[in-house]
């Protein structure tokens, strides 16, 4: 992310100032101070696949499930990664008590 200098337009430099770090103008006497750091906040796994409306209408196979080894398995397929690379199938168990879910 780029600042710029209200006051001449030149872009602005981080540098660390004596009691926080700020973006300080090279070219005239401009400073802001850092106070605080913002984290973006990151999507849930559950947002980036559908949420659980996603799991409402999905097939289910005899995959058995690595945590209470019911027989069968809610699966979708998505395309996660590049359209030359194989999609990437997620599990969800069927046995409602358990609803573990992993990836192949």
């Amino acid at each position: 992310m780029l600042l710029f200098c209200p006051a001449c337009g030149n872009v602005l430099v981080a540098e660390e100032g004596p009691r926080c770090h700020r973006f300080a103008c090279t070219t005239c006497p401009y400073v802001r101070n850092v106070t605080s750091r913002k984290y973006p906040r990151l999507k849930e796994v559950d947002d980036v696949l559908g949420g659980a409306a996603a799991w409402e209408n999905v097939d289910s196979t005899a995959e058995p499930c690595p945590k209470c080894e019911h027989p069968r398995a809610y699966f979708m397929q998505i395309q996660t990664r590049s359209a030359d690379e194989p999609m990437t199938t997620f599990y969800k168990c069927c046995n409602p008590q358990c609803g573990h879910r992993w990836r192949d």
